[in-house]
């Protein structure tokens, strides 16, 4: 917890020193406001990164804040969690321009319709290199939901790989300010998801943890221990913990040893 505080106010002075930054390059604007949270994987929950493939105005604003973070430090590698952010864009149509608060995927698929009227499925699903199931929950969002922003043809309420999306020009509401959710997924398979990647936190807190104090440890001297501490919380995984070494080596926690690859250093 005290990790994640200190993570907090860190991330506030980086988007001040971020904001210095531009105002001292006034060229490297992107021309949108822009808040970036940077945060230390070990003291958060593990989210999924998918390779969004962002439309222009998006790829400007995160090449822009790579700039300006190789400037702080060149030894730390940013991952981009897209799933976590949120996009005000106006939205211009014919009676009125409305505010529309959204996810980041589901922003960069309107994105798509400045250049595009009519998009088909599979040209949304090229373009921003979504997986299916991802996809047709933006879909459903922004076309069969209460906030129709896209006309769907046929206009039923399941999203199919054969559909049409158009722009909605003649979208009205009494609201200018519109949040648009996405739909929920199921509760079931949420709540398993959550405690799968809330375990993994654990352990990954527990390696590190250990390995900060040991320095350098065999694998399997590692794994025991971890599995020791976990073992009042939750029944442990030794696959899964090897999984978690593994991913930990990966992003620069912990490096394995030349000559002994079943021995781990501490990094971080």
């Amino acid at each position: 917890m005290e990790g994640m505080v200190t993570d907090l106010t860190l991330a506030r002075k980086n988007q001040n020193h971020f904001q210095e930054y531009l105002s001292n390059n006034p060229t490297a604007s992107p021309g949108i406001d822009l808040t970036v949270i940077v945060l230390t994987t070990g003291f958060w929950p593990s989210y999924k990164s998918f390779d969004l493939c962002l439309p222009v105005e998006m790829v400007k604003c995160v090449e822009v804040f790579k700039e300006f973070y190789q400037t702080k430090t060149k030894h730390r590698k940013l991952t981009w969690i897209y799933s976590l952010g949120t996009c005000n864009i106006n939205g211009k149509f014919d009676s009125k321009t409305y505010e529309l608060i959204l996810g980041t995927y589901q922003a960069a698929t309107l994105l798509l319709f400045n250049s595009s009227d009519r998009l088909s499925y599979s040209e949304i699903k090229s373009q921003l290199n979504l997986a299916d199931d991802n996809l047709v929950r933006l879909l459903q969002s922004l076309s069969c939901a209460k906030y129709k922003i896209l006309i769907k043809e046929p206009s039923n309420r399941i999203v199919s790989s054969s559909d049409h999306l158009e722009f909605n020009s003649k979208f009205t509401d009494r609201m200018r300010r519109i949040r648009v959710p996405l739909p929920p997924v199921d509760e079931r398979k949420n709540v398993v998801e959550d405690v799968d990647k809330d375990r993994r936190y654990a352990v990954d807190a527990c390696i590190v943890r250990i390995m900060k104090s040991q320095k350098v440890l065999p694998h399997q001297q590692l794994v025991l221990e971890c599995v020791e501490q976990l073992s009042r919380m939750f029944k442990p995984d030794f696959k899964a913990n090897k999984k978690r070494i593994e991913d930990l080596i990966t992003r620069d926690y912990l490096e394995r040893d030349k000559e002994n690859p079943n021995l781990f250093k501490y990094l971080a």
